[in-house]
């Protein structure tokens, strides 16, 4: 069994947080104060849904590995709870007045959007990296989100409610960047722990669920009062297009017709992150509807032909398929965003397709470049990773119950047994 010898992680992990926690707590001290005139009547109710996904919808969607639903909702919680500290003074000090951020249930849905971009990454080094390096990438993932959005948003003044660009393909090509750097060719071909069970792809399926019936809220928390209620109606009817067409394709993709659990705790939610663009606009619910519809299409098709390409080629090893489920619909949100804005429906809003252009454009470059130089801090060796052995698997990090150990031990010796009398 894995020992805390494998990552020596006991004293490590520990001062990392309390000290990174002090420092928070300290520049809070000095720089946070209440936000007076915030509407928290109005923005509470969106809030809660906000923090329902990051915490329930992003954690359970990665249980699906068998061995590895502690870490996946556990280092979920921890990102998202030390993410959304950061992010309120990352994003806060673009926005300061009078040298103070100012904290309200705004800044509080910015916060926990910030950590989506982290939570994003997380899904394509899952079950491949520490506590340790996880902290680490929260931190300078958020930094450089904040930095891409204030120039999307405040200089090249690109509209983006629902962040398809600023989040989704920034944290996909953020974690592929990330994932391509810690490159282990040791897992070149399949770790027995990188599959699902029946039970394990249940949990996900809750994940799944919860962040669909929660997209709405994602897409419209931030948007002006006016256009929120066109952001909920084109966000609802774009995840349920996009759910019926992922359906209709996992069944095309295989011989027998069959659908694949994959897609389905996947690319029925490609619908709610290709929309967010221009998910305020008045399009009309048919073209969120074919947006959503394409985004299904797509994402299936990046599990079924991109994900092995990736893996095989580039070697980049996405273990969620992050690229499918945020990154190719992402792009899809930002040329929406283009489109829209070149049309007739686009005239009269102060957003033009070449500024929606440059800030796709900016926000998939900046990502890969901060991916990539983030990749490289975290191969630094004393960071804790695991052995190629004990990927995906949740006692490295966690104390385990007595029955799985027994199971596991027990697995191994059939195993063994098995091998021994082929070799009779």
């Amino acid at each position: 069994m894995p020992s805390v010898l494998d990552t020596n992680m006991r004293f490590k992990f520990s001062i990392l947080a309390l000290l990174l926690e002090v420092i928070i707590i300290v520049l809070f001290g000095i720089f946070v104060e209440y936000d007076r005139r915030d509407d928290y009547q109005t923005l509470y109710p969106f809030f809660q849904d906000v923090h329902v996904m990051i915490f329930v919808g992003f954690g359970f969607l990665m249980t699906f590995l068998k061995k590895y639903g502690f870490s996946s909702v556990g280092i979920n919680m921890l990102i998202a709870a030390f993410g959304l500290q950061w992010g309120t003074l990352m994003q806060g000090f673009w926005h300061m007045t009078e040298g103070k951020i100012h904290a309200g249930i705004k800044s509080m849905i910015n916060a926990d959007f910030s950590t989506a971009t982290a939570l994003i990454s997380f899904g394509a080094v899952l079950g491949k990296t520490s506590p340790v390096q996880m902290l680490i990438l929260t931190i300078l993932e958020i930094t450089i989100f904040a930095c891409n959005e204030h120039l999307v948003t405040e200089i090249l003044k690109a509209t983006d409610v629902g962040a398809s660009m600023t989040i989704h393909a920034f944290g996909a090509y953020f974690g592929l960047a990330v994932t391509l750097v810690l490159y282990r060719p040791g897992l070149k071909n399949k770790h027995e722990n990188e599959e699902s069970t029946y039970h394990s792809d249940m949990f996900a399926m809750i994940g799944t669920l919860f962040l669909w019936l929660f997209w709405p809220s994602f897409n419209s928390a931030i948007a002006s009062e006016p256009s929120r209620k066109e952001a909920i109606i084109n966000t609802y009817y774009s995840l349920a297009a996009s759910a019926v067409v992922t359906f209709a394709i996992s069944s095309l993709m295989d011989e027998r017709g069959k659908f694949n659990m994959v897609h389905i705790q996947n690319a029925t939610l490609a619908g709610g992150v290709a929309v967010g663009t221009c998910a305020d606009l008045p399009i009309r619910p048919f073209a969120a509807m074919l947006i959503g519809s394409i985004a299904g299409a797509i994402s299936v098709l990046g599990f079924h032909f991109l994900t092995p390409l990736l893996a095989s080629k580039l070697k980049i090893q996405d273990t969620c398929g992050v690229h499918n489920l945020h990154g190719l619909p992402g792009i899809l949100g930002g040329i929406a965003g283009i489109i829209v804005t070149a049309t007739e429906v686009g005239q009269g809003f102060p957003f033009t397709p070449g500024m929606q252009a440059a800030a796709l454009g900016s926000t998939i470059g900046i990502a890969l470049v901060g991916g990539a130089l983030t990749g490289g801090i975290l191969k630094l060796p004393f960071l804790g990773q695991a052995s190629d052995q004990n990927c995906f698997d949740d006692s490295v990090y966690w104390e385990v119950p007595e029955d799985e150990k027994l199971h596991e031990i027990h697995s191994n010796n059939h195993d063994e047994h098995s091998r021994i009398e082929a070799t009779m």
